[in-house]
């Protein structure tokens, strides 16, 4: 994907005001704590309740460059959430996120802020379980629709680079074909294939590989390595061992909505305390 950069905006964008741009090699926060260039983001004690149910409950949790960070837990223990709050789609209850950048604090939406989210979620790229393809759009259509529009990059270089990708992941086939006419496996690649092509700082992933075989497995841990080693940093959740052991560089256990353990992979898997979380899985790593 060569020197593509930016990121797919959400239809949901929104906020301009609460939001205090961090970019540059250090700062200082309010706290005074100094921020320094290899820090992509930062957690700091975020809550996120309902009226009814406390989703997740003073987590803190850095993000370096160059890492991947898989997030392991029982279902229902906020990992979704997790994510979502890091791009704002989840807005937070108190404490305070630094990420790509961007200050995130409680009482922002997408209606006052709506500039500043749309510059944020081109900078922080999320892929959902469940995809979000466009169902209108042909697949080459859905890689190119992003950059070109809100990139304002070359129709013919963002088909390039469609291409390019598609290619890498075996999908040649379907360029032309719309999202109703792949298998699940298939839709997931396009989708994280859309999110690559953006090149965003910080990459979230919700169960990136749970439609995926061996083969295809392979590829995605590919173009995921590549990523990281450009100095992007990945954020996934998964409850795929092998996923974890091939490509998590530390490990995160959410339980509750509380962070219970944090630790480098080898600490946390097979004898720690990821275990419990993680099933066995096709090899990706064959």
């Amino acid at each position: 994907m060569g020197s593509s950069r930016g990121a797919v905006c959400s239809a949901l964008f929104g906020n301009e005001c609460a939001a205090v741009a961090v970019r540059g090699v250090a700062r200082t926060t309010a706290r005074g704590r100094t921020v320094r260039d290899h820090e992509i983001a930062r957690l700091d004690r975020v809550t996120v309740e309902t009226p009814n149910l406390r989703l997740l409950d003073s987590v803190s949790l850095t993000l370096h460059r160059g890492e991947i960070v898989a997030v392991v837990g029982p279902s229902g223990s906020g990992k979704t959430t997790l994510l979502r709050t890091l791009n704002y789609l989840t807005p937070i209850t108190s404490g305070w996120i630094d990420v790509a950048g961007f200050r995130l604090v409680p009482g922002m939406s997408e209606r006052r802020n709506a500039k500043m989210f749309c510059r944020l979620r081109q900078s922080v790229g999320m892929v959902f379980q469940h995809f979000h393809l466009f169902p209108h759009l042909s697949i080459l259509e859905n890689l190119v629709e992003a950059p070109s529009r809100l990139r304002r990059l070359d129709p013919k270089r963002a088909q390039e680079l469609a291409y390019e990708g598609l290619d890498r992941l075996g999908l040649l086939h379907v360029a032309h074909a719309y999202p109703r006419r792949l298998s699940g496996g298939e839709q997931q690649r396009v989708a994280l294939l859309r999110a690559l092509m953006m090149e965003p700082e910080v990459l979230l992933l919700d169960e990136p590989t749970s439609a995926l075989d061996a083969g295809s497995m392979v590829q995605v841990c590919h173009l995921l390595q590549e990523f990281r080693s450009r100095g992007k940093a990945v954020l996934l959740v998964t409850h795929q061992a092998q996923l974890v052991t091939t490509l998590a560089t530390r490990v995160a256990v959410l339980v509750g909505g509380r962070l219970v353990a944090e630790g480098k992979t080898e600490a946390m898997y097979p004898s720690g305390p990821g275990a419990p979380y993680l099933g066995t899985t096709t090899n990706a790593s064959e």
